[in-house]
C-alpha cells in the first residue's frame, strides 16, 4: 500500500471512529444521531434551511424531513420563510428547542473542547484548517469524477 493510501485509510478510520463516538453518545443520551446533528447545526444561532443542513451535514432529504417533523411535533422547531430564498424554509429553534439543544449538547461540547484542546496543543491551530482543506479537496475531486462519469454515460 502506498503512503498516500495508508494516510487516507488512517484518516477515514479516525473520522469513522469519531462519527461512531457521536452516534454512541447520541443513543446513550436518548436522541437519534440525526436529531443530534440537527440540534448541533441549529444551535449556532445562524439561519439554516433544510437544504443547507442536508448539504453541510450529509443527511438525506427524507431523513431530515422526518427529524424536522418530529422536532416540530415536540415543539422544538418552527419553519419560517428564508428572507433571501422564499421557496426554502428557515429552521428556527423555539425557546423550548433552545433549552433542549443546550441541555442535550452541553456535555458534548465539554468533551469536544477537551479533545480539541489536546489536538490544538499537539498540532496547533491549523489542525481544523487542514481537515477543512482536505475535505474541500476530496469533495472537488469527487465532483469532478462524478461529472466525468456522467459525461461518459451520456455518450
Amino acid at each position: 500500500m502506498d503512503e498516500l493510501h495508508q494516510l487516507n485509510r488512517r484518516l477515514i478510520a479516525a473520522t469513522s471512529a469519531a462519527d461512531g463516538a457521536y452516534y454512541r453518545w447520541a443513543v446513550q443520551s436518548g436522541v437519534t444521531p440525526h436529531t443530534l446533528d440537527l440540534l448541533y447545526a441549529l444551535n449556532d444561532g445562524l439561519p439554516h434551511s433544510q437544504k443547507q443542513i442536508c448539504e453541510e451535514w450529509a443527511i438525506p432529504k427524507t431523513t431530515i424531513n422526518t427529524v424536522v417533523k418530529a422536532c416540530q411535533t415536540a415543539g422544538y422547531i418552527t419553519l419560517a420563510p428564508m428572507p433571501d430564498q422564499p421557496r426554502q424554509r428557515q429552521l428556527c429553534l423555539t425557546p423550548a428547542g433552545l433549552a433542549y439543544a443546550r441541555q442535550t449538547l452541553e456535555e458534548l461540547y465539554i468533551m469536544e473542547n477537551q479533545a480539541m484542546a489536546a489536538a490544538a496543543a499537539l498540532f496547533g491551530p491549523d489542525f481544523v484548517a487542514a481537515m477543512e482543506f482536505y475535505s474541500a479537496q476530496f469533495r472537488a475531486a469527487l465532483a469532478a469524477n462524478l461529472s466525468e462519469k456522467e459525461e461518459n454515460n451520456s455518450v
